[in-house]
């Protein structure tokens, strides 16, 4: 009996031995020679790599739900190029070799949003303050993996990802993009898809302009016309559409599993035809408008001496509100030109107390600093410096989205088909090349709570269309917000983006492959 124990032992051995001598060594990799956007905080590669295989599974430490989702949404997000299942488990402690390990812990550099990932051949092992600083971090791991993981479809791989650690956190707390779902409607899909596309770059904030004078967006119970006529119609005649509440709901869910905070905006004083069409007594003749299909601006404006459009505005934002659990709501306040001076400062105090009492905070266009508003409105730039400057003297936060450099429906150049160019020329090197806290004297870092990349879609009509105008313009806006202030070149840059070539493919993208950037095969 002795000797068969013997015998045991000395096999079992001998097969240990046997596997680690014929395990395959782990590809040699570089993480400092990886191309991430946005650039991360700092670094550090140990020449080494982690391969996932189908054995590996996705590790939570503790019992925290919300982080489970975003495992969850992590390992659906690998599956179809990889085929394999990556199940989701708790644990207290760090698991075996070959997994991933998602723990929160306190770090008060990181915030709310960053992440430290230490990458082994054993372990890939991700930790934040909160569920969002993990989000960022899988967005992260992502671009380390091969372009492929964006396919759709099981790839071969291998699928491994270069050794090292990562530090990195948001320079800016709002970073976030603008869809105008009212000159041509987007439908839910859409917009989810639009959400996949900001999250991938650690943005965190979906600016919905959900009502102009070609088109309302939003159901509003209490005043039906508002979509049933004033949602029919966009540019140029063709049928358009609208959310239902429970659409909007859906949008929203979508984007807060993803940490993404959905900014509603409903333009008014101006902007204003498809509600003053659906609704005679908002106007102050009491005729109602015809529905508007062109792209002229400045003509609609609220009758704003009249008690029943604060009426109608309350009944707006209070179902808006009970929808949106984000801290803002966007009253735009652009180029209302057919509004008397005093008239537009009585109307914004008006509508800013309404949003107040249902216990939000006003953000606009910046024309909205003409007002007396609350020391926690927060004004977005656009056009006017010194509009900017008046929000710095009354002590407002300020979203920087200059039109020259920020609006993602400027064309590329004169031989764009698509886009506008009233206010320029976006190049790729343009758009990327600015300093938020540099831009406007007298509007430094501390005046700023962050940027957007607004996308007014006048010729914008499907996806398509709007893929090419967003990227690869949409990378530079992301690394604008998140990465440092020091070590952004544009130089450096594009040789980054050049090599974003394959996953922007692996991803069926509709890009615009600018010819000042050094695209990588």
């Amino acid at each position: 009996m002795k000797n068969q124990l013997n015998l045991l032992l000395i096999f079992c051995v001998a097969i240990l031995f046997f596997s680690c001598e014929n395990k395959a060594p782990a590809t040699p990799k570089d993480l400092l020679k990886e191309n991430l956007i946005p650039k991360p905080v700092s670094v550090n590669g140990t020449g080494s790599s982690f391969a996932i295989t189908s054995a590996t599974e996705i590790f939570i430490n503790g019992d925290s739900e919300e982080l489970k989702r975003v495992g969850e949404i992590f390992a659906n997000e690998l599956k179809p190029a990889t085929g394999f299942d990556f199940p989701i488990k708790n644990t207290d402690a760090a698991p075996a070799t070959g997994n991933f390990y998602f723990t929160l812990i306190k770090n008060d550099k990181l915030g709310n949003e960053g992440y430290q990932l230490t990458i082994t051949e054993d372990l890939v092992q991700l930790e934040a303050n909160q569920p969002a600083g993990i989000f960022r971090g899988i967005q992260t791991i992502k671009q380390l993996l091969p372009p492929s993981i964006a396919k759709n479809t099981a790839q071969s791989g291998p699928w491994e990802i270069a050794s090292g650690s990562i530090t990195d956190y948001p320079n800016y707390e709002y970073r976030g993009a603008m869809l105008d779902v009212s000159r041509h409607f987007f439908g839910v899909e859409d917009v989810k898809k639009y959400i996949d596309y900001i999250a991938s770059y650690k943005m965190n904030v979906l600016h919905l302009h959900l009502t102009d004078d070609q088109g309302w967006r939003i159901e509003i119970k209490k005043w039906p016309n508002l979509t049933t006529m004033g949602g029919t119609t966009e540019v140029g005649g063709t049928k358009g559409g609208f959310f239902t509440q429970e659409d909007y709901k859906e949008i929203v869910s979508y984007a807060m599993e993803r940490h993404i905070m959905i900014v509603p905006e409903i333009d008014m004083p101006g902007h204003t035809n498809a509600a003053l069409a659906s609704y005679a007594q908002l106007n102050c003749d009491g005729k109602a408008r015809d529905l508007y299909t062109g792209i002229e601006v400045g003509f609609s404006t609220f009758c704003t001496r009249r008690e029943l459009t604060y009426e109608f505005i309350d009944d707006v934002i209070r179902e808006l509100v009970a929808m949106t659990p984000g801290p803002y709501i966007h009253i735009g306040g652009d180029e209302s030109h057919e509004t008397r001076e005093d008239d537009y400062i009585y109307f914004i105090s008006r509508v800013q107390e309404i949003v107040a009492k249902h216990g939000k905070q006003v953000m606009g266009w910046d024309d909205i600093v003409a007002g007396e508003l609350k020391s926690n409105a927060v004004a977005q730039h656009w056009a006017k410096e010194e509009n900017a400057k008046t929000a710095v003297d009354k002590n407002l936060k300020v979203v920087m989205s200059p039109a020259k450099k920020a609006y993602l429906d400027m064309k590329y150049d004169s031989t764009s088909t698509l886009g506008l160019h009233w206010a320029g020329y976006i190049e790729i090197d343009t758009g990327y090349d600015w300093d938020p806290a540099n831009y406007i004297d007298g509007v430094g870092k501390e005046n700023i709570l962050g940027v957007e990349c607004p996308l007014w879609t006048e010729t914008v009509t499907n996806m398509d269309e709007l893929e090419y105008m967003v990227f690869p313009r949409l990378l530079g806006y992301a690394e604008i917000g998140w990465s440092p202030d020091s070590g952004k070149k544009w130089d450096e840059y594009k040789i980054r983006l050049g090599k974003q070539k394959p996953r922007f493919e692996a991803m069926d993208l509709n890009y615009y492959a600018s010819k000042l950037v050094p695209w990588s095969e």
